[in-house]
């Protein structure tokens, strides 16, 4: 059943993360979304349109502009629709870390989606932000390391006006629903919370998230701590207010 999957992963009197609910199609246009996501590893999730739900891939390296390059997408379970414009914090359990909007527009598939789902050769457009033209996802049968026949796809670009060999994912790093990046949205949060409770241990994403949750840490405490030109402009304010 639809999201069953989803469902069972979490605990949602612990996460933010919208609930299921398979959603009635409204208009034409498809969404489509790419959260980059903070977790045990850095990765960008791939999120298409389609029944109601969300079609998931989770790609490691995140998307390339290169149609040379081909990026390792891994099937996941399907997501709420809802899940699309989900930002911010997952404190504990399953996905723990940081979720990011890095972009969204619409999609349009270049074949029926059903059979080339069956088939493992999805063919559509993008018209996001930052991701737009024609791409490809292809099944790999579980020819590469951690793939299985159904879950292991790779992610390729084709040739058209919007391909190049740009670094799209460090030319483009920030959200597009707040133009922040992972620690102005940790910011938004509670930092204290990750200083117990870190999702990602050791290695090159801990090492990510350490600095993170300083710069956040830093965000957070300037927002609080009013500067003293602040202070000394309400001091004036309360006292020009007394005299009248």
């Amino acid at each position: 059943m639809a999201l069953e999957e989803y469902k069972r992963k979490r605990d949602f009197t612990k996460t933010p993360e919208p609930p299921t609910k398979v959603a009635e199609r409204k208009g034409r246009e498809r969404f489509f979304c790419v959260q980059k996501h903070l977790a045990s590893h850095l990765h960008y999730d791939l999120r298409l349109e389609h029944n109601g739900v969300l079609l998931s891939w989770a790609v490691p390296k995140g998307p390339s502009l290169d149609p040379k390059v081909k990026r390792l997408a891994m099937k996941v379970e399907d997501h709420p629709l809802e899940y699309g414009e989900f930002e911010g914090v997952i404190p504990e359990g399953y996905g723990a870390g940081i979720v990011m909007l890095w972009d969204k527009g619409t999609w349009t598939p270049e074949v029926d989606v059903d059979a080339a789902l069956k088939k493992g050769d999805l063919k559509f457009t993008l018209n996001g932000y930052k991701l737009k033209g024609s791409w490809v996802l292809v099944r790999t049968g579980g020819r590469y390391p951690g793939g299985s026949s159904d879950r292991s796809w790779l992610l390729i670009k084709h040739r058209d006006e919007w391909a190049g060999e740009v670094d799209i994912t460090a030319f483009a790093p920030r959200s597009v629903k707040s133009d922040g990046d992972f620690e102005d949205i940790l910011a938004e949060d509670t930092p204290a919370v990750w200083v117990s409770n870190r999702p990602a241990k050791g290695g090159e994403a801990g090492a990510m998230l350490a600095t993170i949750i300083e710069r956040a840490a830093k965000l957070k405490a300037g927002r609080e701590t009013p500067t003293k030109a602040a202070r000394e402009e309400r001091t004036k304010t309360r006292k020009s207010k007394g005299k009248r």
